[in-house]
C-alpha cells in the first residue's frame, strides 16, 4: 500500500451520519464563499482548469492539511474527553489562523449555522449562542457525537471542502460540468495525501502561509462587483 493511502474503517450507521454531516445540502452556506478565489479570477491570475487544480490543490496541501485537519483531530479527542477547556483553546488557535477578516467571517459563519443546526438535532457544545465559532470545531463535536473516526471525518471534512471550491470555479472561471468532475476526481489524491500530513503536524507546528490567497481575500472584501460573500 501507498504511505499516502489512508484505510477508512467504518459502520454503516457513522458512514450514513458522515454523509449527512458533508452533504452540500447542509445548511451552513460553504457554498457561498469563494476563499478570495473570485478576485484570482478577476484578476485572471486563474484562467482555466489547470489553474484551478493549482489553487485549490495548494489549499488542500498547506492550509486544509496543516490547519484543519489537526484541529479537527484535536477537537475530537478533546470532544471525546469533554474536555470543554480544550475546546475552547483549539477554537481560539482556529480563528486565530485566518488570516484575513473574510476567512474568518467564512469559518464563523459556517460556525453560527451549524450551531443552530445541532441545537435542532439535539448535539450539545459547550459554546454560547452568538459566539465565534470556528466550524472545523463543531464538525469535530457533532462527528465525535456521533462516533464517526478521524479518518473517515478528515476525509468527509476535506471533500466538502473541496467541493465547494470546485463549484465555485465552475460559476467563476467558468468550467463545464465535465471539467468540474474531472478535477474532483484529480483533487481526491490530494486529500488523501493531507490527511496522512494532517497525522504528523503537532499542535505547536499548525498554521499556513499562504500570502497570495490572503490578498485575493483581503482584496475581494472590496471587490466592485461579487457573486460570493465577504
Amino acid at each position: 500500500m501507498n504511505s499516502t493511502e489512508t484505510v477508512i474503517i467504518t459502520t454503516d450507521s457513522s458512514l450514513l451520519r458522515l454523509l449527512q454531516l458533508s452533504s452540500v445540502s447542509l445548511p451552513v452556506g460553504g457554498y457561498a464563499f469563494s476563499q478570495g478565489m473570485e478576485y484570482a479570477i478577476d484578476e485572471g491570475w486563474l484562467k482555466n482548469k489547470i489553474d484551478v487544480a493549482q489553487w485549490v490543490g495548494l489549499q488542500i496541501q498547506q492550509s486544509v492539511a496543516r490547519v484543519d485537519l489537526p484541529v479537527l483531530r484535536l477537537c475530537m479527542a478533546a470532544a471525546e474527553q469533554q474536555d470543554n477547556e480544550r475546546l475552547f483553546e483549539l477554537n481560539d488557535l482556529a480563528l486565530a489562523c485566518r488570516e484575513t477578516k473574510e476567512l474568518r467571517l467564512n469559518d464563523t459563519a459556517m460556525g453560527e449555522a451549524l450551531s443552530r443546526l445541532m441545537g435542532s438535532l439535539e448535539i450539545e457544545t459547550p459554546f454560547e449562542r452568538f459566539e465565534d465559532i470556528s466550524f472545523v470545531v463543531l464538525f469535530a463535536i457533532a462527528a465525535s457525537h456521533w462516533k464517526i473516526g478521524f479518518d473517515l471525518a478528515a476525509l468527509g471534512f476535506s471533500w466538502s471542502w473541496l467541493e465547494n471550491q470546485i463549484a465555485a470555479a465552475t460559476k467563476l472561471v467558468p468550467l463545464g460540468q465535465t471539467q468540474s468532475q474531472e478535477l474532483l476526481g484529480e483533487l481526491q489524491g490530494d486529500i488523501n495525501q493531507a490527511i496522512s500530513l494532517s497525522l504528523t503536524i503537532e499542535e505547536d507546528r499548525i498554521g499556513a502561509g499562504l500570502p497570495t490567497i490572503a490578498i485575493a481575500s483581503a482584496q475581494h472584501e472590496t471587490q466592485y462587483s461579487r457573486l460570493f460573500r465577504s
